[in-house]
């Protein structure tokens, strides 16, 4: 019997499985195809991006491991990226972070500082995603430049270093419209900012009433959003900014309802306690839409690379039941060098579809019925029973028909690609 054969039969029985408990796997597989996971570019070569300056990562971000095989310019880093897309059932997007310009042509020798950036720029990303039929998103970068040494952009005390920043979150809106008008699918530009102090201030309003000011200048220009969509992401605390982060989530919480942005969530930002999930049905009825920025903090924000752990299974859970897929963006942001990155990408977002998969393979309206009736006995019965149903078989013929690796054959696919491209960097 062979390989596919097997794909097929397993699927058919599991479906039978499914079907006894009132879902449809394949309507759940169709409707796994339209969820898009935007993948962060930053990953491929651990932060650097193309600006060519010897600034070091600031704002709390911290990148560990040396393992071969980084990108060190944007013909590897789109390489990688390929070679991603290439292992994922779906149609995906990249995220990209303002220092990923292009401004110097082939050679890449001239510099354009952040605030003169133009869409120009990222003219050749645009290309590259059009061809590939990619969406693209966009973040202004706050982080790694000499006007940011102090711990302070947009909430600085100084006019002149506001303004120079305010300018570059109005480039990178211009950019992003840019990238989503000629793509056809809206980009979403994330603003993040590290902007806080490592020990207790005294004046914790100043700057939150500065951030605000540069904030609305940014966004004075509206911008349509069937090719632009604007976010908010915020911080619990990063390393210089133990004490006070001014972008905190309930200052940008406050801002996204009364501004109508979408506001991000990462799930490696808050409290290692806390999960996201609860917040989605608690914030989606005063805001236009959610971004996710799926991630895995150990102990703190470290960004580990996203598995397959309840807490990613809940997150896909409570999106799918939101009834809002058409209003949530999800994303990656993680980024680690101690292990094979392509390898990282692939186990991250695989992670993250295999989720919604769970979530699209889940008996909501029976749950709900049994809830309704106060039977919270069967309501958790249920939801146990259903951990061990044939998913995998589900999954595994998903990969089949989008003609990817099934199980874990596409690591083989990897290592070949490191011993032919990856070790020869």
């Amino acid at each position: 019997m062979s390989n596919t054969t097997m794909i097929e039969r397993a699927f058919e029985a599991a479906s039978l499985r499914f079907r006894e408990i009132g879902v449809d796997a394949k309507v759940a597989l169709s409707k796994l195809e339209s969820i898009s996971i935007s993948l962060h570019c930053w990953q491929g070569d651990d932060v650097r991006g193309f600006e060519g300056l010897d600034e070091e990562l600031s704002g709390g971000l911290a990148v560990t491991g040396n393992h071969p095989g980084r990108a060190r310019n944007v013909d590897e880093l789109r390489s990688d990226l390929e070679k991603v897309f290439s292992l994922l059932p779906g149609q995906h997007r990249v995220n990209l972070h303002a220092i990923y310009a292009e401004t110097g042509g082939e050679t890449g020798s001239r510099f354009v500082d952040r605030d003169e950036l133009e869409p120009a720029h990222f003219a050749g990303w645009v290309d590259w995603a059009g061809q590939r039929q990619l969406g693209l998103d966009f973040n202004p970068s706050y982080f790694a430049h000499e006007k940011a040494r102090d711990g302070f952009t947009l909430s600085h005390e100084d006019e002149g270093v506001r303004g120079f920043w305010v300018e570059h979150g109005r480039a990178c809106r211009r950019i992003g419209a840019e990238m989503g008008r000629v793509l056809g699918t809206p980009c979403v530009t994330n603003f993040w900012i590290p902007d806080g102090h490592k020990d207790l201030p005294v004046d914790r309003r100043g700057p939150r009433e500065r951030l605000t000011e540069s904030l609305d200048l940014i966004f004075a220009r509206n911008l349509d959003p069937a090719i632009h969509l604007d976010s908010l992401e915020s911080k619990l605390f990063g390393i210089g900014s133990e004490s006070y982060v001014v972008g905190s989530h309930e200052y940008y919480l406050g801002y996204a309802m009364a501004r109508q942005k979408i506001l991000c969530l990462d799930s490696g930002h808050f409290h290692p306690t806390e999960t996201i999930t609860d917040k989605i049905s608690a914030v989606l009825p005063w805001v236009p839409g959610l971004l996710l920025h799926i991630s895995r903090g150990v102990r703190w924000d470290s960004d580990h690379v996203v598995i397959l752990s309840d807490e990613v299974t809940s997150l896909a859970q409570e999106v799918v039941r939101s009834g809002a897929l058409d209003r949530i963006h999800v994303g990656l942001d993680f980024f680690d060098a101690s292990i094979n990155r392509v390898a990282g990408w692939v186990i991250g977002a695989r992670a993250v579809q295999k989720a919604f998969l769970l979530a699209l393979l889940e008996p909501t309206k029976e749950l709900c019925r049994l809830e309704r009736e106060g039977d919270f006995t069967g309501r958790l019965a249920l939801l146990e029973e259903q951990k061990s149903l044939p998913w995998s078989a589900v999954w595994d013929f998903f990969c089949l028909t989008n003609n990817v690796p099934h199980g874990r054959q596409w690591l083989a696919e990897v290592r070949d690609y490191e011993a032919r491209v990856l070790l020869k960097r």
